[in-house]
C-alpha cells in the first residue's frame, strides 16, 4: 500500500468544461454537489455505463477517484484508482474507521484548491461492484483516504467544509470565481 504523503496529482488551474464520455466535471457553486446522493436500487447496464465512462473521465483528470454527483448525477456511485487497479463500487459505506492521518487534498470539482484534511488512517467499506455482488473490503492510506473523500461527495460534503477559518479566508477568492465561472458557463 502506498504511503500517505501530501497529495496533489489532480489540481488543476483551469475548470475543464469540456464534455467527455457524455459527462462534463462539475465545480464548486453547482447545487448537485451539495445534495445527498440516493442510493441504487437495481443495478443496470446503464450504472455499468456510467461507472465505465466515470472512470473514463476520472483518468482524462488524472484523478484518483471521481463521485457521480460530481459528473451532475445524484446517486451512489464513486470509481477510485490510485494505482492499484480500478474500483467500481455501487453504494458504498464506510462501516469501521482506525487510527488518523491528516493529507493534503485536492478534488476534481474544486479545481486549483487544496486542504489538509484528518480523516481514518484505516477503513472497512461495504459495497456492491457493477455486478451486484456485496464486497466488503478494508483500506489504508492513501486509499482510505481517497474512499472517505469519495464517499463524502455521496452526502453532499467538499473538501472546504474541513478547512479551517484561515484557510477558508485564503481560499475565499478562489472560490468565487469558481462560482462566477459556473454562473458564466450556466448562461
Amino acid at each position: 500500500m502506498l504511503e500517505t504523503k501530501l497529495i496533489q496529482p489532480f489540481l488543476e488551474s483551469e475548470i475543464k468544461m469540456e464534455e467527455r464520455a457524455g459527462l462534463k466535471i462539475k465545480v464548486y457553486g453547482d447545487s448537485v454537489l451539495r445534495k445527498i446522493a440516493k442510493p441504487v436500487k437495481r443495478i443496470s447496464d446503464e450504472h455499468r455505463q456510467l461507472l465505465s465512462q466515470m472512470a473514463e473521465v476520472m483518468y482524462d483528470d488524472s484523478g484518483i477517484g471521481l463521485a457521480a454527483p460530481q459528473v451532475g448525477l445524484s446517486i451512489q456511485l464513486i470509481v477510485v484508482d490510485i494505482g492499484e487497479g480500478l474500483y467500481k463500487l455501487i453504494n458504498p459505506k464506510i462501516v469501521k474507521r482506525q487510527g488518523r492521518q491528516s493529507i493534503s487534498e485536492g478534488c476534481l470539482s474544486v479545481p486549483g484548491v487544496c486542504v489538509k484534511v484528518k480523516r481514518a488512517k484505516q477503513v472497512w467499506v461495504q459495497a456492491q461492484d457493477e455486478n451486484g455482488r456485496f464486497i466488503e473490503f478494508e483500506a489504508k492510506n492513501l486509499f482510505a483516504c481517497v474512499l472517505q473523500h469519495e464517499i463524502d461527495h455521496l452526502k453532499g460534503k467538499l473538501i472546504i467544509d474541513y478547512a479551517t477559518f484561515l484557510e477558508k479566508l485564503r481560499i475565499k477568492r478562489k472560490l468565487a470565481a469558481l462560482k462566477t465561472k459556473i454562473k458564466v458557463a450556466k448562461l
